[in-house]
């Protein structure tokens, strides 16, 4: 919960969240897979799938995906390495219909998958003493016109188009809130990742008025971080605080880390005696990684690094493998070019689920290392395995 301008726990003591954030797993952005070529939202990429290897073989390895993201390997490494908390980004339609999908018209089917994630996800911090923040990542009908981070789909109303799609919004965060009011380990509910809609004044404060009523109507115990508009850098209209349990989030990407970059946030906390949570950060080098923690950290600031796993990247902490099968896929997408057989394709699609695994992927020392002992200490220490160079250098 929030005390003043701090994140605290039960006996009152600041708690820094660094956060490790499990985007790709139940949200795939394309750009994470190599895939923005040949579709650039998970529901373009679904539609691909199905028409290459037919729906029963696409479900299997939507299924597969999110069975092998993220297991207690996962989530016991996170603990391992440093992290105290865990972000984690869902997309709506693992725990309901879309609203052009519902067979009554204005009702809420709930679906199990999602609760069952999320429920199995928590088991797994509790025992690694790990705050578990849920982030809604794809709203119903998408909160942005950025399509790739919230799979949004310009053929049906976006979240601001819609009062269903509001209302279903606010409807999921209200199941969430009676589910997990109790949890100890929740760390709190982050609304809506990174909205990027032109809106009207207030209009976002006023939908977050309306979620924020309805969580509290069953969960007083969690924190609500409320992240600005254009992906989380506006905050114009949310202040002043509407709640006594509420922390601003903001996102930094691709900027100097230096005080004045995040001045602007500094001052809401200052003002309205509200705490921060830097809540989604990465994407680059190890030293600016190290240089942007130690900053957050010198402010008290928490924070949130994306992603844990991705493929064939050295920005995080795990990199998944791509295999020339699914180079030459990516490639017939792209191209239309020399397309693969059914059976090449179903079972490229699942070496790459098993892929996806922890024991199968690339752990990269370095970048844990940028992000918590170099944040602390300026020795310098040699690489703990061998470094091979693809090629000769005279």
């Amino acid at each position: 919960r929030t005390l003043n301008k701090d994140i605290v726990d039960e006996n009152n003591n600041e708690v820094i969240l660094r956060s490790a954030g499990l985007g790709g797993w139940m949200l795939q952005e394309p750009y994470m897979f190599n895939y923005s070529s040949g579709a650039n939202t998970q529901h373009e990429f679904k539609e691909k799938l199905n028409n290459l290897v037919g729906s029963e073989n696409t479900e299997l390895f939507f299924e597969s995906w999110l069975d092998n993201f993220v297991t207690e390997q996962d989530v016991d490494s996170i603990a391992s390495w440093g992290f105290n908390s865990i972000r984690l980004p869902m997309h709506y339609d693992l725990f309901t219909l879309s609203i052009q999908n519902e067979p009554v018209e204005g009702e809420n089917t709930w679906l199990d998958r999602g609760f069952e994630i999320v429920d199995q996800l928590l088991d797994w911090c509790e025992q690694n003493e790990l705050y578990l923040i849920l982030d809604l990542h794809a709203a119903p009908g998408g909160q942005g016109y950025d399509a790739a981070i919230s799979d949004y789909n310009s053929e049906f109303p976006s979240l601001w188009e819609s009062v269903e799609n509001q209302n279903k919004t606010i409807a999921l965060w209200k199941q969430l809130a009676i589910r997990y009011k109790d949890e100890p380990w929740i760390g709190g509910y982050d609304l809506l990742n990174e909205t990027n809609w032109d809106l009207a004044n207030f209009e976002l404060r006023s939908f977050y008025v309306q979620v924020t009523n309805a969580i509290r109507e069953h969960d007083t115990n969690h924190i609500i971080f409320i992240e600005g508009n254009w992906f989380a850098n506006d905050f114009t209209g949310l202040i002043p605080p509407w709640d006594d349990n509420m922390a601003y989030s903001f996102h930094k990407y691709w900027s100097y880390n230096n005080t004045e970059s995040i001045q602007w946030v500094l001052d809401i906390r200052n003002q309205y005696n509200t705490p921060l949570w830097m809540g989604e950060s990465g994407e680059n080098s190890n030293t600016w990684f190290r240089n942007a923690i130690r900053l957050f950290e010198d402010h008290d600031l928490g924070w949130a690094w994306w992603p844990m796993k991705k493929l064939e990247s050295i920005s995080c902490p795990m990199s998944i493998t791509k295999t020339v099968d699914f180079e030459n896929l990516l490639n017939y997408w792209s191209s239309g070019n020399n397309p693969p057989s059914v059976n090449n394709a179903i079972n490229t699609l699942f070496q790459l689920t098993e892929d996806l695994k922890l024991e199968n992927c690339t752990y990269q020392n370095d970048v844990i290392d940028a992000m918590f002992r170099q944040v602390n200490s300026n020795e310098t220490k040699p690489f703990d395995s061998t470094q091979s160079i693809p090629g000769r250098i005279f």
